[in-house]
């Protein structure tokens, strides 16, 4: 992780595992420090720094283990010792800090590489992200998953895609969250094929099909 990178909560939430309203916890309870996103792109009004990274995953891992001394004295040991790879909170407690960062830079460059492989072009589909070189839906392949399918049947259905995309797909919607209604198949650049009107049990009305244009 570089020193002076900065995270947005949500992409702290993505490298993390954590939700993203954990993350405005640990925020709001002064776990963490913030300070303002002056990234060009950057719209966040508080973001995280490394070090800030490192305390969300520790709080998060076993914050509730300590009370709030116990582990602010766990971050001033860290600060003390920033190459060290395990810290003593207590007398009882050992600290694997550098697991924490271990998993963290997996995650972060998994992010990174996120960031390379999917871009927007509003010749592409109205702009929705896709991964370079198709016109393959991140959001899509990620509710995808989200919604159980497996890889074997994301893949089958999409041979451009390799199984390392779906990860990429995952990590950056979760970094990305859509905001305000999702968008139309118009606005997709999709067209609906063909609709059929089912009846429910009981319903008198027998059921039609039709096609749109």
């Amino acid at each position: 992780m570089a020193a002076d990178r900065i995270y947005t909560p949500t992409e702290a939430a993505a490298v993390s595992g954590m939700a993203v309203k954990a993350v405005h916890n640990a925020i709001d309870k002064k776990i963490v420090e913030t300070k303002p996103d002056l990234r060009p792109s950057g719209a966040a009004r508080r973001a995280l720094t490394q070090e800030g990274l490192l305390r969300l995953k520790l709080w998060h891992g076993v914050g509730s283990a300590l009370s709030a001394e116990r582990r602010e004295k766990l971050f001033e040991a860290i600060a003390a010792m920033p190459n060290a790879k395990t810290v003593r909170a207590d007398e009882l407690l050992i600290v694997d800090v550098g697991a924490a960062r271990k998993q963290l830079d997996a995650q972060i460059r998994t992010l990174d590489e996120a960031e390379a492989a999917i871009h927007r072009d509003k010749g592409i589909l109205g702009g929705e992200p896709v991964f370079r070189g198709t016109r393959i839906p991140v959001r899509m392949v990620a509710a995808m998953l989200a919604q159980g399918a497996s890889a074997e049947e994301i893949l089958e259905g999409y041979p451009a895609l390799a199984p390392r995309m779906l990860e990429l797909a995952a990590i950056w919607v979760a970094a990305h969250p859509a905001r305000g209604r999702p968008k139309t198949l118009d606005e997709q650049g999709l067209r609906l094929k063909s609709t059929q009107r089912l009846t429910l049990k009981g319903d008198p009305r027998s059921s039609r099909s039709g096609t749109a244009a």
